[in-house]
């Protein structure tokens, strides 16, 4: 679908503005650990679950480049480059292929509450994925290698049930919400 004036109004900035407002917001609520604890993927899962494919990942795509320039949107309050590329900085960029899953999967088989938690899932894992690749390769030019098992039970494992429960209330408040977001 390109993005045409006819086809991407002033609402849908609007739309992608709060979006990206609310997932550094959701990143300012930090819990630091290896990878920090936040709220940003259930912000991604919000954004495409009420803005749908296009909005959603645009406004994640918003968000990243926000943070890229130097904007202090990500976890406490950083931004920059230099952010992307500490060993974390894959998650943030998994946001992303996250997002493009889940339009992928709204685009087969539809916007269905089921569809889009499994796609929730799906992205997640994608994000995980992706973050877990990228930290090894990071923290193994930075530091010295490290198992991928090391690499899980620092990255991946702690945030499983956590995650899980951000999809459960993405999912409550897409239900909610997605009436009110034409």
């Amino acid at each position: 679908m390109e993005l045409t004036a006819s086809k991407f109004r002033t609402k849908d900035l609007a739309y992608i503005a709060v979006s990206v407002a609310l997932t550094a917001i959701c990143s300012w609520i930090s819990i630091p650990t290896a990878v920090p604890f936040t709220l940003q993927t259930m912000a991604v899962f919000l954004s495409v679950g009420l803005l749908g494919g296009r909005r959603g990942s645009l406004a994640v795509l918003a968000y990243i480049l926000l943070g890229l320039v130097g904007a202090p949107v990500f976890a406490g309050f950083s931004g920059g480059a230099g952010v992307l590329l500490r060993p974390t900085g894959g998650y943030i960029v998994g946001f992303l292929f996250t997002a493009l899953l889940m339009w992928a999967m709204e685009r087969l088989p539809g916007r269905r509450l089921p569809v889009l938690g499994l796609s929730m899932v799906l992205g997640l894992l994608v994000c995980y994925a992706f973050g877990t690749v990228w930290f090894m390769a990071v923290y193994a030019r930075d530091t010295g290698p490290i198992s991928l098992t090391t690499a899980l039970g620092w990255c991946v494992i702690p945030f499983i049930i956590p995650d899980l429960v951000k999809i459960g209330l993405a999912l409550s408040l897409v239900s909610q919400l997605r009436r009110h977001v034409k």
